[in-house]
């Protein structure tokens, strides 16, 4: 369905019952990003929670009304907590979305009942290991040029972006699987727009390490011991500065431990939510 948020159109998908409590989950990947992947990794909680995925403006299906900065679209999830009737929410992210996701937990304190974050990073040195991570592989060649463009938001149009996604996507899997990448590829969502705003407007000012310690709620860090993009090193980092976080590392995943280790990320989240609701 879509539904207007903040005076923008969402492609929004409801799952569980309208008396359970609310888990909003933010997908990755800023333009490359879609609410297909939490609604694999959050839906299967419906039968307790009432999950509620979506594509944030600027991306997947939704509208593209300007500006796709992490302060708007925190905001938007806060305007769909308010259209579901929802005093607080468990709010969830991977990648890109645990951005959204620690900033909402940071603007919107009262409104936030817990956070699971996977594979993300409280700053923008994630990069800087990125780029390290990236000349110190054998799995791909990297094209440089194009490496920059797509991380410095220099993309030209959707098509652009999703062939550099395809040049990149082999470093993101614990084992590579050329067939599934491809598949993954040709089943993204493109939206260079907001590709583009997130690595030139976002990211050079990002750093949430100086706001998490305030950060109250109980929290779920986890992330894949092989992730190349938003390392281990990333997750412990925000581990160590929200009070009481726990941290979980998935030893046969890369960036996807959600669906590489589906079986025990699930367990790992219905345990830490069960501490939750109790």
């Amino acid at each position: 369905m879509f539904v207007t948020i903040n005076g923008c159109q969402l492609n929004v998908e409801v799952l569980g019952a309208d008396d359970a409590p609310v888990l909003i989950g933010h997908h990755g990947g800023g333009g490359i990003g879609s609410l297909a992947e939490p609604k694999s990794t959050f839906g299967p909680l419906a039968d307790q929670f009432r999950v509620v995925v979506f594509d944030a403006r600027g991306c997947g299906q939704s509208e593209g009304i300007p500006p796709y900065s992490h302060a708007q679209w925190a905001a938007d999830v806060d305007g769909l907590r308010e259209w579901l009737g929802a005093e607080q929410i468990v709010v969830a992210g991977g990648s890109y979305g645990g951005f959204i996701a620690m900033e909402y937990a940071i603007a919107y304190p009262e409104r936030t009942r817990a956070m699971i974050l996977r594979d993300t990073s409280a700053d923008s040195s994630n990069l800087d290991r990125a780029y390290e991570n990236a000349r110190n592989q054998d799995r791909v060649e990297i094209n440089w040029a194009n490496f920059d463009r797509y991380w410095k938001g220099q993309i030209t149009d959707n098509e652009d972006l999703k062939a550099r996604w395809a040049e990149i996507i082999p470093l993101y899997d614990f084992e590579y699987d050329p067939v599934a990448s491809a598949a993954r590829v040709e089943a993204g969502s493109y939206r260079y727009e907001a590709h583009n705003y997130c690595f030139t407007h976002n990211m050079p000012a990002y750093d949430l390490k100086p706001k998490l310690p305030s950060v109250t709620c109980p929290t779920l860090v986890t992330v894949g011991r092989a992730d190349w993009v938003t390392p281990v090193s990333s997750a412990e980092v925000i581990a160590e500065l929200i009070p009481g976080a726990q941290l979980v590392v998935f030893e046969k995943s890369g960036h996807s431990p959600q669906f590489e280790e589906a079986e025990l990320f699930q367990r790992v989240m219905r345990d830490f939510l069960a501490g939750v609701t109790a």
